[in-house]
């Protein structure tokens, strides 16, 4: 395998450490075979290292094993693994595997004797006439008070996206050899499957690719799906994010074309064809707006758009009661969201997550958690894409809005007349499949426009339910569908643009000069220029309102 920039220093600094007689370094890793490898390449590289050094293993299991394989019995306890280690007179690193059980933590005492001899190591490692060095491996950081001053933390990170592509490459080359699996990827196509598995160890990535193999015989660009399979296991052991599966498509969403065609443009843009074109992975987007009009609906659906995991954020299990924890969860989320990356992380109604930010009630715990979310916004280089919804946009603060967070703000506002259209064909549809149900009705342009006209005002969870309301009608009396039933529900439903007008108006005063309108301008000129009359007429059987209410459209109207 050819080392890569990034293996290649990460390799230089373990070298460095060596030699320079670093006499414990810790590495934290699930990766046991991996981590083994690379200290191995290491030790025998002279042009890193110059003095080759033997390799020996320790588990409580089989005790000490050196560089031939030869296993010493007499050492599994680890006070005697340590005196062995000591009297060694040989160049070598010693790899302590699970170690860290004799470090105390989780309610349990260390082991005072195995620290007290290891302190009293030290000289003698770093004086010793052959280098001699410890590495500490482990799942979990866990490290003694008594010991936090002498050993040295190594990252040691996921694979890259070379050794995973490299992983694909040899199964490729071992299935079309043996004829049983049938390989249909172009050379993109590979790229993009092996990004896929981006943030699952080797092992991992290698069990997700023969799963897709064997599942229907075949390894094709579908396949992606098995693989995010594979990541939702992750995502599922860290209790704080939920990883979102959604069957909802692009299709499914009607109306927003402005967004949808800057989400369709910035599709892909991880893969290594945008760097020919100086491009960076986007940040994210802000979609505010009038509620219920499809912001967590086109949320969902980039995750099928583009392919990619999409995760949840429940800021409610950020805020835990311990004392420091809080910081530690968010810490974790944005790593995790970084290890399965690319990934699509989804904050949703944001401003209810940081509501404590102003008042101070929570001792500064909200402050501090914000803080932490901008810094990693703005210098974030891993391929994680932030969907944020907002629907009470007076609560955000100023900072989040900044450019350098997030690409661009987007508003949703009431559904225009084409856009309704698209709404009602979308859930029409989607429910009218039997014939019986079906009957005479006709879903025809003429019907389209004809409902169209009649819900205007209405929001797109409102226009969704005013089709289930009028199935509803044609239910309980055992009949086929008719328009009328559709029509009367419209009649009976007062939308939030009348019970909610203050709102929708301060939030368009908002988005008029800080956001982009979600909506073309080509699916706004049902409107008037300046504004948009929603008549509620009088002699409906639940309103009678009997009054115009007038909104100034509100978002900045650029074409993507």
């Amino acid at each position: 395998m050819i080392a890569t920039g990034t293996q290649k220093k990460a390799k230089t600094l373990l070298a460095n450490l060596l030699k320079a007689r670093f006499p414990f370094l810790y590495i934290q890793t699930w990766e046991e075979d991996r981590v083994l490898s690379v200290i191995r390449s290491v030790a025998q590289d002279v042009e890193l290292i110059k003095t080759p050094r033997e390799v020996l293993t320790w588990r409580m299991t089989t005790g000490i094993i050196d560089g031939q394989g030869s296993s010493k019995d007499e050492c599994k306890a680890p006070l005697k693994a340590l005196e062995f280690i000591e009297k060694y007179d040989k160049p070598c690193i010693v790899v302590l595997q699970d170690f860290h059980v004799y470090f105390g933590g989780q309610g349990k005492l260390p082991d005072f004797q195995v620290i007290r001899k290891l302190r009293d190591m030290l000289i003698n490692i770093k004086q010793s006439r052959n280098p001699k060095n410890i590495i500490f491996t482990s799942p979990f950081l866990n490290l003694p008070g008594d010991l936090q001053k002498d050993i040295t933390i190594v990252d040691f990170d996921l694979p890259t996206f070379d050794e995973i592509r490299s992983v694909l490459d040899e199964m490729i080359n071992v299935n079309e050899q043996s004829g049983r699996i049938q390989i249909s990827l172009t050379g993109e196509e590979k790229e993009r499957l092996a990004k896929a598995a981006m943030g699952l160890t080797l092992s991992e990535a290698e069990n997700a690719f023969a799963r897709a193999m064997v599942e229907d015989g075949r390894l094709d660009i579908h396949d992606v799906d098995v693989i995010l399979e594979e990541k939702e296991q992750i995502i599922k052991k860290t209790g704080i994010l939920e990883f979102i599966t959604s069957e909802l498509k692009m299709e499914d969403v009607g109306g927003l074309e402005n967004l949808k065609r800057w989400l369709a443009k910035r599709n892909n843009s991880w893969l290594d064809s945008a760097r020919k074109y100086g491009l960076p992975a986007p940040k994210g987007v802000l979609i505010t707006g009038v509620p219920g009009c499809g912001k967590s609906m086109i949320s969902k659906s980039i995750s099928s758009m583009w392919q990619l995991p999409l995760l949840r954020l429940d800021m409610g299990k950020i805020f835990s009661g311990i004392v420091g924890s809080s910081e530690e969860n968010m810490r974790k989320a944005i790593k995790t969201a970084e290890a399965i990356s690319p990934s699509i992380l989804w904050i949703d109604e944001i401003e209810k997550g940081f509501s404590g930010i102003s008042n101070g009630g929570d001792s500064g715990t909200s402050s501090r958690i914000f803080g932490q979310f901008l810094t990693w916004m703005q210098e974030k280089t891993s391929p994680v894409f932030v969907i944020a919804t907002a629907n009470n946009i007076s609560g955000l603060p100023p900072e989040l809005m900044r450019k350098g967070r997030f690409d661009e703000i987007f508003f949703v506002d009431l559904p225009t007349k084409r856009e309704r259209k698209e709404i009602l064909k979308v859930h029409i549809k989607k429910r009218l499949k039997d014939p019986e149900v079906v009957g005479g009705f006709q879903l025809t342009e003429e019907v389209l426009e004809n409902l169209a006209a009649k819900c205007e005002g209405f929001v797109g969870a409102e226009i969704e339910q005013l089709v289930i309301d009028g199935l509803f009608e044609a239910y309980a009396e055992s009949r086929s569908i008719r328009l009328d039933d559709f029509e009367k529900a419209i009649i009976n439903t007062v939308p939030l643009s009348v019970t909610q007008a203050e709102q929708i108006r301060s939030v368009r005063d908002w988005a008029n000069v800080r956001a982009v309108t979600a909506t073309p301008q080509e699916d706004r000129e049902d409107y008037a220029k300046d504004s948009v009359a929603i008549t509620i007429g009088p002699g409906s059987e639940s309103n009678d309102i009997g009054e115009d209410v007038r909104f100034n459209r509100g978002g900045r109207t650029i074409d993507f």
